[in-house]
């Protein structure tokens, strides 16, 4: 799977053993990313990270030989569910589509490996639910995704993990998205009112979780923050 952004001379391809050498640029750009945005996890082990790049299970952004985007793949509970994480684009080549992009490959290469599987993510970047959402995910609580102590552990590195913790896994800034791997429909195919449709569930899903969050602002004065942006996105 290969794409190329003729504009930008970029090529989205998914990950081989060509592309190790790029881990510690891709771990010092995720953990630039989250000092900059105040949340999120900041730090991925580049080990890690080389990983992925080796066994396909990632997919990168080339500019010529630079480094501009990358997203890889990771499995719970026996593959039953998939998560895409560790999506980063260059802050030179954002809002110019390359993020959808990279989510798309990367979501199209979940589905060829785990056509049953339930795709997730949580986030606290409104950019990346509404690429999401037209992607075809849609939002669900934490309770919804993945159990395994494996996943939320990744979580430790993040500033906001005390306010999961606190509130037993079950509510934080990040905002939780699913997408069934066997109910998969190229997004291309999608007809625009399907598109806005879902959108349009989504902000309501955002109002209602707005209104849980107001009742914990006494305990968690940062909601306030998070109920702001999704109020005035």
């Amino acid at each position: 799977m290969s794409l190329i952004f003729l504009c930008l001379m970029i090529t989205i391809s998914v990950t081989s053993i060509l592309h190790q050498a790029y881990a510690e640029s891709i771990c010092q750009m995720i953990e630039e990313a989250a000092q900059a945005r105040g949340t999120g996890i900041a730090k991925r082990d580049p080990n890690y990270i080389r990983q992925k790049i080796v066994e396909g299970k990632a997919v990168i952004a080339l500019q010529e030989e630079n480094i501009v985007g990358f997203c890889y793949i990771e499995t719970w509970e026996n593959q039953k569910y998939v998560a895409n994480s560790g999506l980063i684009v260059h802050p030179d080549f954002r809002k110019t589509g390359l993020a959808k992009s990279i989510k798309r490959a990367t979501l199209e290469l979940s589905k060829n490996k785990y056509p049953q599987a339930k795709l997730f993510g949580i986030t606290t970047s409104l950019a990346v639910m509404k690429i999401n959402s037209d992607l075809g995910y849609k939002p669900v609580t934490f309770s919804e995704i993945t159990q395994d102590d494996a996943f939320w552990k990744g979580c430790q590195s993040c500033k906001n993990y005390d306010i999961l913790m606190r509130n037993e896994r079950k509510l934080c800034l990040c905002t939780g998205m699913m997408y069934d791997l066997s109910t998969y429909q190229n997004p291309k195919e999608e007809q625009k009112e399907q598109k806005n449709q879902r959108w349009t569930n989504f902000n309501r899903f955002l109002r209602l979780r707005s209104i849980r969050l107001q009742r914990k602002l006494k305990d968690f004065p940062i909601f306030k923050h998070v109920i702001y942006n999704e109020n005035n996105k």
